[in-house]
Formats: structure tokens, sequence, C-alpha cells
């Protein structure tokens, strides 16, 4: 179970399917607590935001450890509006990563809710609680194996302009 000191916060906007919500499982699972209220989300937080200019890094640490952790768990199809809504917290993106969760099986960038929150934490230096993340899915495991050179390698970066040129090459090697 995540530390109660590390905050891991599942913002929900109701357009996914109950069953197959990662997020909602990591609350029912007391991996996260849930909030339907975008103004509650705490101000220095860091929020992963797929369109944001900034890559997580290694450097984002403190913020994840002093103020918490913010998925924001919406449909991918209506993430671009809900996302440039966002303007709470230290705005980040993921790197290039291979989802294992069975909608988007193998699909570079489609994450589930559950595995960015893991491989922001992966990347930050937290891998024990990225573990536990995706501890409570029986294919949560694979996620971070299939991920895990990629993982590693970002998690030795210094900050995000690192991050992105490493992206860039893993890009350029990796044909879906």
């Amino acid at each position: 179970m995540v530390s109660s000191s590390l905050r891991v916060i599942v913002f929900h906007a109701n357009q996914c399917d109950p069953k197959k919500c990662t997020g909602l499982r990591l609350v029912r699972m007391k991996r996260a607590q849930i909030l339907r209220d975008m103004r509650r989300i705490p101000r220095r937080a860091l929020v992963l935001n797929p369109v944001s200019k900034t890559a997580v890094s290694p450097a984002d640490r403190p913020i994840v450890e002093q103020a918490g952790i913010v998925a924001l768990d919406c449909s991918w199809r209506l993430a671009e509006s809900l996302f440039h809504d966002v303007r709470i917290g230290a705005q980040r993106a993921l790197p290039y990563l291979i989802a294992a969760n069975p909608v988007n099986t193998y699909k570079p960038i489609k994450l589930s809710t559950a595995e960015a929150i893991a491989a922001a934490l992966y990347i930050v230096g937290l891998k024990d609680k990225a573990e536990d993340i995706m501890s409570v899915f029986k294919w949560g495991s694979s996620f971070l194996t299939l991920n895990r050179e990629w993982l590693d390698a970002y998690a030795s970066c210094k900050n995000s302009t690192q991050v992105v040129e490493l992206q860039t090459e893993f890009m350029r090697n990796h044909q879906p």
C-alpha cells in the first residue's frame, strides 16, 4: 500500500466504464484518493497532463513527496479539452511508453490512469511506490516489465530536457 505520506489523487471525470477504470480501482484498493471537483486539486501537486510542454523527470521528486501526484482520469477522446482547462499544480507530461492495460495493450502513449501514475512515480525515483500501484492489476507487472529499460533510462536523467531528448531517441528507434 502507498504510504500515507505520499498523496496519490485521481480526479475522476465520470467518462469511462467504471468496471474497467484503473483510477477507481486504485481508490477501491486504498492506493489513491478520488476528487470530483477540479478546484480541490492541490495547487502545488504534480499534475499529469499529456499536453504539458514539460516532461516528468527525477527533478520532480520533491514536488511529489511534498504535495502529491494527480492523475486526471477521463476518456482519451475528450482528454485534450479537459487538460487545457487545468491550470493547477506543476503540469507534467509522461515520456514515450507502451501501454500494457487490456484496452490499449502495446499501444504507445495510451496509458491507463494507473499506468500513468506508476510511470511518473518510477521516473521520479519512487520505484517501490510504482510497483505497489501496479500490484493491484493482473497485468500490472507487465507494464513495468515492458517499459523497464525506458523507465530506468528516464529515471537516470537529471531534468525534463534530458527526458525529452531520450524520448526522441527512443521514438526514432521504436516502430510500433
